[in-house]
């Protein structure tokens, strides 16, 4: 299931999820090198590594080669690989960060933007560009917390924005449980309830092949963060209104300016001077003469 579109109004620009959509294209066009061996090097040197979050410190070019998390000084057919990092001065903490800027090709990068662009304006429209902000580098934190904690001796880096987007996801899922999601299901475009859509994204996280490549773990923890966080703001705020909102209360504004019509009209009170006995009340009929 791809989803393209969701049927949920905005009331407001979301200048947030467009700037990380356009840091995110400019970083891996113009910032990353493709194709070349510089490309490797810069992925070891810039992304998060399991290993060195164990270690707290960078990871040597014997662990590279051995592929294992505190490898001594290694002889090899190419000569001796020594055990002295690689980057002595990669900050490791900080490498979580950058990771969530990087991606691995041009199908990892647009499929992360065509799921943030769907879900992040209305998330952004709930918390505000500064509150979401904060919660994208949490979330993307915690997913990166969430596949350390289950491989924390691996030495392959972790790229991707696709963690912190599942907390955007899973927020948007507690929020808008019943919003239309236009999809493509086997070349047919169908609209599908977002809880169906993304409950089942998230399902589909447990059956990935441990050697797709695919950081699922990341997906999971940061999809549960958002949830989280959509339930508290739910819990204080209340739901959101509008269609596919966890609420039932009155849809947005269709658009800027607009106000709802006014109430039944009824004569001033002024102009009871002038009606004989005053006018009556609303919902009430004027009392009739007797007959004569």
């Amino acid at each position: 299931m791809l989803p393209l579109h969701d049927d949920v109004p905005t009331r407001h620009r979301a200048w947030l999820t467009l700037a990380l959509i356009v840091a995110n294209i400019v970083v891996f066009a113009l910032v990353q090198p493709h194709g070349t061996a510089s490309d490797a090097r810069f992925t070891y040197r810039r992304a998060a590594i399991p290993c060195e979050l164990t270690q707290g410190r960078p990871i040597t070019a014997s662990e590279v080669v051995t592929g294992e998390c505190g490898a001594p000084t290694v002889r090899t057919v190419q000569g001796i690989v020594p055990d002295r990092p690689l980057f002595p001065d990669k900050n490791v903490f900080l490498a979580v960060l950058v990771s969530m800027f990087l991606h691995g090709s041009w199908l990892h990068l647009l499929g992360n933007m065509l799921f943030l662009w769907i879900f992040g304006n209305n998330v952004e429209d709930r918390f505000g560009p500064v509150v979401l902000a904060g919660l994208y580098v949490l979330w993307g934190v915690v997913a990166t917390a969430g596949y350390w904690a289950t491989n924390s001796d691996s030495t392959t880096p972790l790229v991707g924005a696709s963690g912190a987007i599942a907390g955007v996801m899973g927020a948007y899922l507690v929020l808008w449980p019943r919003a239309r999601i236009l999809t493509l299901v086997f070349y047919v475009v169908v609209p599908l309830p977002a809880a169906l859509v993304l409950g089942g994204w998230f399902v589909l996280q447990f059956f990935t092949g441990s050697g797709s490549g695919v950081a699922w773990m990341a997906h999971v923890t940061g999809f549960v963060a958002g949830m989280a966080v959509g339930a508290a703001s739910r819990a204080v705020a209340g739901p959101p209104d509008g269609p596919g909102g966890a609420g039932r209360g009155r849809r947005p504004a269709p658009y800027p300016g607009w106000s709802p019509p006014p109430p039944t009209w009824e004569p001033p009170r002024s102009w009871s001077r002038v009606l004989p006995g005053g006018f009556p009340s609303r919902g009430t009929r004027p009392a009739r003469s007797p007959a004569t």
